[in-house]
């Protein structure tokens, strides 16, 4: 059944939430960086503005035919089908679709999610008896969970498997059959309602929390529009259509030069020693920061990323990640912004040193000697005062 077509407000149009809206539009210049999660209290405007993103989404390439949108240009995340055909030497047709959000709602069974299979078609057509699921709609695409943490786990168990691998692989009865299933994820929730589980906690790139903190002013502004859209959509939407036209045309500017993007070994090693010295945990963060600075690069129309790009991502993608093995809550803004510019302060001096707070080799005043604990790097304000003694953690903004 097709989706009822809902008429939503214009992405440009939406009163604040400017580090959010930069996050969603980040991800759609550059969808490899792999979603944002979106926490805050109700009424904050997190669906609103995933539902806007759909307008600016740009355009991928599809092979024409496939049920699961493969990208004929990437031929490792080719599904059987497509597969067949190039073993066949039949060249794979290409077209060009927007990319759109796939909804997925918590009333989604297993089934529906990952695909349901026919056994007995399966052993005479092969993949073709595959009845694609939700995770076949998402790939290429936007899968968008509201509520995320309300989310049973079966599911979430099932998501996780296709967001760490980008293939959807379904088994009954003895029989696999596997799609490619690459997504950019975006998750709301209200920290009120539970918290989310580590491991899908994660997988989620970017963390944005927003808050009902709105000026007087801005309150207005809001309603105003709110009331302007609901007495007359279409009026409304040829209103903002120039802002729409314009933010379209940057994001695609963006992607067209992001390959020419550079990121300066000065700049990737200030990110691994900021990164060693919050005690973040694994390396996952460390790529992501590099992506989504590159990206922000490329978004204000420049090709080599500066402090500000890695001050932005390092906002994005840290505030959410657990430290220590888990020991620690998230780094505070500040922990965050010192301990970029610290590192980005030494490696401009071609400085080698293994942390931000390690003496140099040629340091010869014992004053220079590096103390246990310190402001900075693995020292008492970063390591101690966040320490929880087996409370929960709570998500920062």
């Amino acid at each position: 059944m097709s989706e009822l077509k809902r008429s939503v407000l214009p992405f440009t149009s939406i009163v604040g939430l400017t580090k959010l809206k930069l996050a969603l539009i980040l991800n759609g210049v550059n969808p490899r960086i792999g979603g944002v999660l979106i926490s805050g209290p109700k009424g904050s405007g997190k669906t609103t503005v995933v539902r806007a993103l759909a307008d600016l989404l740009p355009e991928v390439d599809v092979v024409k035919g496939c049920r699961f949108g493969c990208n004929p240009y990437r031929e490792e995340m080719l599904c059987q089908d497509c597969m067949e055909l190039l073993a066949k030497k039949k060249p794979l047709k290409s077209i060009t679709r927007k990319m759109r959000v796939v909804n997925l709602p918590l009333s989604t069974t297993e089934d529906r999610l990952i695909g349901a299979l026919d056994i007995e078609r399966v052993l005479q057509e092969g993949i073709q008896a595959l009845r694609p699921g939700i995770l076949a709609e998402a790939h290429q695409n936007v899968l968008y969970v509201d509520e995320v943490n309300l989310l049973p786990d079966h599911l979430v168990d099932d998501l996780l498997d296709a967001a760490a691998t980008k293939i959807n692989v379904i088994e009954r009865e003895g029989i696999s059959i596997a799609h490619p299933s690459d997504f950019v994820l975006i998750g709301t929730m209200n920290p009120e309602e539970g918290e989310l589980r580590p491991q899908l906690l994660d997988r989620f790139p970017l963390h944005v929390a927003v808050g009902s903190d709105h000026t007087i002013e801005e309150r207005m502004q809001l309603v105003r529009r709110n009331l302007e859209f609901e007495s007359n959509p279409d009026q409304f939407e040829k209103d903002w259509s120039q802002e729409q036209s314009e933010l379209r045309k940057k994001i695609i500017n963006a992607k067209s030069i992001i390959h020419e993007v550079e990121l300066p070994d000065h700049c990737l090693r200030a990110i691994a020693m900021a990164i060693d010295a919050l005690e973040v945990d694994g390396v996952r963060p460390d790529i992501i920061i590099s992506k989504v600075a590159i990206t922000n690069a490329a978004y204000d129309g420049r090709t080599e990323v500066t402090l500000e790009d890695m001050k932005l991502a390092a906002q994005l993608t840290l505030s959410h990640r657990t430290r220590r093995g888990g020991l620690l809550e998230p780094p505070s803004s500040n922990d965050i912004d010192m301990a970029i510019t610290k590192a980005a302060e030494i490696t401009r001096k071609n400085d080698k040193r293994a942390s931000p707070t390690e003496v140099p080799a040629s340091a010869k005043d014992d004053s220079e000697k590096r103390m246990s604990g310190g402001r900075f790097g693995r020292g008492e304000k970063f390591a101690a005062a966040g320490r929880q003694e087996g409370q929960k953690k709570k998500l920062r903004e």
